[in-house]
């Protein structure tokens, strides 16, 4: 991870100018077509997540059978044939819409505390979605692969902990250690993943609707979690006024 950090600030700092944008030209057409419709795809699952999030403050129907029927509609994609475009695509947006239902309830208590909370979540989630896809992308081929095996490792650490707190306690304080460390590992699978999605179409695999919802899962995860933290911190800060004013 270090590594990873330390070559971004190389390759986007003081030598940073315009003509890294050249890195791309080393991806070959069909290929950026390919990436221009997997995001474009993308930000249709985002917007239909949108609404599922919407329509849970509505009816309040989000919870533990949205998130199954999430699940559901991720394998149903992944053993439906490729050539079946148009299913699988409604598939990806059932996905995404019963996942923004599935986060609905986070949404609606960001928006009880304070509306701006959520913009920002989103506002600073699609910045740094934007940057570290495209550090991926200036990126020479392959050059963050190797993040997948350290990524899997942060994982399984993240797994032991919480079934360790869940045996000696200890949850208030690994909460707040798996919130920023799944941030990390987050952000690394961005990087991870966009590079994947690269190498993948490369060797012949177009399927935009698979790498699309892996991007999409990335993003959910993404915002999700600053979501938590700017909850948190307001909530800390919220805590801390009323405690001056009883004194």
């Amino acid at each position: 991870m270090e590594s990873f950090f330390q070559s971004s600030q190389s390759r986007f700092g003081s030598s940073w100018n315009f003509n890294a944008f050249k890195n791309l030209s080393e991806i070959s057409p069909a290929v950026q077509s390919h990436l221009k419709q997997v995001y474009l795809t993308l930000c249709w699952a985002l917007v239909v997540a949108a609404l599922g999030s919407y329509l849970h403050i509505l009816w309040n129907f989000g919870g533990l059978l949205t998130t199954l029927a999430c699940l559901g509609c991720m394998v149903w994609i992944h053993f439906t044939p490729p050539h079946e475009e148009k299913k699988r695509v409604g598939l990806l947006m059932a996905f995404a819409a019963f996942q923004g239902a599935s986060i609905g309830p986070l949404i609606d208590l960001a928006i009880q505390i304070d509306s701006s909370l959520l913009v920002s979540a989103f506002v600073g989630c699609a910045i740094a979605f934007g940057c570290f896809s495209a550090a991926a992308m200036f990126a020479r081929r392959r050059e963050y692969l190797y993040l997948g095996s350290l990524l899997s490792s942060g994982m399984s650490i993240l797994l032991w902990l919480h079934f360790a707190s869940s045996l000696f306690g200890g949850k208030t304080a690994l909460f707040t250690f798996e919130l920023y460390f799944g941030l990390l590992l987050v952000v690394g699978y961005i990087v991870f993943n966009t590079q994947m999605i690269i190498e993948k179409a490369y060797s012949g695999d177009l399927d935009y609707v698979k790498h699309a919802m892996t991007l999409f899962v990335d993003f959910v995860g993404l915002f999700v979690r600053i979501l938590i933290i700017l909850i948190k911190n307001t909530m800390e800060k919220e805590n801390k006024k009323k405690k001056k004013r009883s004194d």
